[in-house]
């Protein structure tokens, strides 16, 4: 994970500032603790925190899961075809040229521009198919493509998918859960269940 001063200019691995919220995913399988970024997504953040400060996302699953890509959550059906914002409708996208879908973001899953719900993703892959030097060409930052090489992620995710959090603790449980044995829809054969979130 970049930790060093050659990424200080990115968020996500700096140490959170002070009053950032936070919350604990409580699964079956482990805790994952997250901070979140209201400055740049605050609609994201705000639905997320809303709906599970309501207990939303108590006992529903991870519906989707891809090993070395991400594991999918936030569908009160656990068929991925579910979800409402807690505005009752679809809200805009929230790209920030400070956030990234490096491993460990938390980004807003959806059906295409504009048709965010409740459904979310943890970026779980540790490796990144383009390299450095490709990225640099086709307009990500020098830090940012760096710390894809190192930190891994899903750079073609960018600007179509708003990250509005990132992982602090429970990485080893992402990669668990992403490592699941899974069936039709990429679906766990065994339910991973969150049980509820708590907001730090």
């Amino acid at each position: 994970m970049p930790n060093t001063e050659e990424f200080a200019s990115l968020l996500q691995f700096r140490q959170p500032e002070e009053g950032a919220p936070k919350a604990i995913i409580r699964t079956n399988m482990g805790d994952i603790t997250l901070v979140f970024f209201p400055k740049q997504a605050p609609l994201a953040v705000e639905n997320f925190l809303t709906h599970a400060k309501n207990g939303y996302y108590d006992k529903t699953v991870f519906h989707r899961v891809i090993n070395n890509f991400m594991i999918q959550g936030g569908d009160p059906l656990g068929t991925g075809m579910g979800g409402r914002s807690i505005w009752g409708k679809p809200f805009r996208d929230e790209f920030s040229v400070d956030l990234f879908n490096f491993r460990g973001a938390l980004s807003m899953a959806n059906s295409g521009p504009g048709t965010n719900g409740s459904q979310f993703f943890i970026v779980q892959n540790p490796a990144c198919a383009y390299s450095e030097e490709m990225l640099a060409k086709n307009g990500w930052p020098k830090a940012a493509a760096k710390a894809y090489q190192k930190a891994g992620g899903t750079p073609h995710l960018d600007h179509k998918h708003t990250v509005f959090g990132h992982v602090l603790e429970g990485m080893d449980v992402v990669d668990s859960i992403a490592a699941a044995r899974t069936g039709n829809a990429d679906r766990p054969v065994s339910n991973i269940i969150i049980n509820g979130i708590n907001i730090l």
